[in-house]
């Protein structure tokens, strides 16, 4: 078993360069096997969950080569065939494979997903768009089956704006006879990011980015080469650690219209911030403001960065209320920082934060995020070490991790036991 040890105390200052966002790999690489030729996928993040679809597209028989930070899909040969268990298994995302599968072939069994589990998250409006399309979806021994005769368009109305759902329908909808609308669709910049591919490949999507999408069927796609956008949750944990450790860092290659929820925080907490064309650059402060601070879907502040921001707000001054009004329980992370002597209590929705310094501790990592927020609580403790176990939720969203905190001048370092 892995252990991540931190040495903190230290402002983490100079550059680091971002990888490709992991929430539109793993929905770029199975809209990939829609197409009929080979799909190149560039600036890929080299993560735990990218490689366990490169196995199940192996598995499917699409033929997958790597160089690098890039992707090459060859899916000519892949076929449909039940996968209840396996690989599928070990990830959130393998949801995606319903719609892209159903899309090509009109049949698909998958079985119900992993990935982190800090809160339930129903697949439901999946369905609703799957069985709009005109797919029969069962629920046996724990897979998914999805079967059409033929998909068609329909107009379909999400009741919870789902990004996983408003993607899923989406890669099904691109293959389907007729005109496909998503109203109330998610806007996040990973929906643009897939919806671009899908129009490369020979879709025809509209609106991706909005609340209607408007999607054409088309009967062939073909394959494309196409750059992923930078990992924004990795952008805004590296803003929030620069700021936690009072350092100065430049954050290269990044959209900084991605992060505007985060870096008003940062600026309303006494943080500087300095956007340029395609770079962020955060200057600690001495002492910061308390916050509130509400994380809704986007462009709202991610919920994906409440964890991370739960540490930062530790080194403020007075009481910051964070709520998460997007999932209600994802505070597993708090009796993690409350080891670490961090003041906080959760009522209902609502973390309620009392800075202070934090110590050295040994603590775990119940999920992805969660972990980033070990991390950077471990960077600003002056004294001592924290060991932070569950490291293999961390590499599912962060790669080269310990060398970019390493080279920003952190004392980082991975202990197998």
């Amino acid at each position: 078993m892995e252990k991540l040890m931190i040495s903190g105390g230290r402002p983490l200052r100079g550059t680091v360069s971002i990888s490709g966002a992991k929430n539109s790999a793993i929905a770029l690489i199975p809209a990939a096997i829609l197409a009929e030729s080979e799909v190149v996928l560039d600036n890929l993040p080299l993560l735990s969950d990218v490689a366990v679809y490169s196995e199940i597209l192996e598995e499917l028989g699409a033929h997958v080569f790597w160089e690098g930070n890039q992707m090459k899909i060859d899916p000519s040969d892949i076929r449909s065939i039940p996968m209840p268990n396996g690989p599928v298994k070990k990830l959130r995302a393998s949801y995606y494979m319903m719609g892209a599968l159903l899309g090509r072939f009109n049949e698909a069994t998958i079985g119900l997903p992993g990935g982190c589990n800090f809160e339930p998250r129903p697949i439901d409006q999946h369905i609703k768009g799957f069985e709009a399309l005109g797919a029969t979806v069962t629920n046996e021994h724990g897979a998914i089956h999805l079967h059409a005769k033929e998909l068609r368009g329909a107009k379909i109305y999400l009741d919870v704006s789902s990004v996983g759902a408003t993607i899923n329908i989406m890669l099904a909808a691109t293959r389907a006879k007729g005109s496909t609308t998503i109203e109330n669709a998610a806007k996040e910049p990973e929906i643009i990011d897939v919806a671009t591919l899908l129009n490369s490949m020979g879709a025809s999507i509209k609106g991706a980015g909005t609340e209607t999408i408007r999607i054409e069927g088309v009967s062939e796609l073909k394959g494309c080469r196409h750059s992923i956008i930078p990992d924004r949750i990795q952008v805004g944990t590296y803003m929030i650690a620069a700021a936690a450790t009072r350092g100065d860092v430049l954050i290269d290659g990044v959209i900084p219209k991605h992060l505007e929820a985060l870096t008003a925080k940062l600026l309303e907490m006494g943080v500087k911030v300095e956007e340029l064309d395609e770079s962020i650059r955060v200057i600690g402060a001495s002492k910061y403001s308390h916050v509130d601070v509400k994380a809704l879907v986007y462009p709202g502040f991610p919920t994906d960065l409440q964890s991370p921001m739960t540490s930062l707000l530790t080194q403020a001054e007075g009481v910051s209320v964070l709520s998460d009004f997007v999932y209600s329980n994802r505070f597993k992370h708090v009796p993690e920082l409350v080891r670490m002597g961090a003041k906080i209590r959760v009522e209902g929705r609502s973390a309620i934060i009392d800075g202070g310094p934090l110590n050295g501790a040994k603590v775990k990592a119940s999920d992805l995020r969660a972990g980033a927020a070990l991390v950077i609580a471990g960077l600003t403790v002056d004294d001592g070490v924290t060991e932070v176990s569950g490291v293999e939720f961390i590499d599912r969203g962060y790669d080269n991790l310990v060398a970019n905190l390493r080279s920003l001048g952190a004392d980082v370092w991975r202990q197998t036991e």
